[in-house]
């Protein structure tokens, strides 16, 4: 497919249709690479993504509560508490 290169205010960009952004999933904030003399758009990889969900269904099922740790000698005698 082919497109121009056009004038945004100061800067320049280009048009891509709504139908390719769909197909590559992208959205907001992207990721620009040069290789070569390519220029390559990428989604930004989102390391936390639907980790909101997750959180509100633990809290849901009260599975949000810190662990039991058993009493032991390192416990007692290991570590300094303050």
């Amino acid at each position: 497919m082919k497109t121009s290169i056009i004038r945004i205010g100061n800067s320049q960009g280009l048009r891509i249709p709504k139908p390719i952004l769909k197909q590559c999933n992208l959205s907001g904030e992207v990721e620009l690479e040069v290789r070569g003399n390519e220029l390559v758009i990428k989604p930004i990889a989102r390391s936390r993504k639907n980790w909101e969900k997750a959180f509100k269904t633990m809290a849901a099922n009260k599975d949000d509560r810190l662990p039991a740790f058993p009493d032991s000698h390192w416990d007692r005698e290991e570590w300094e508490w303050k």
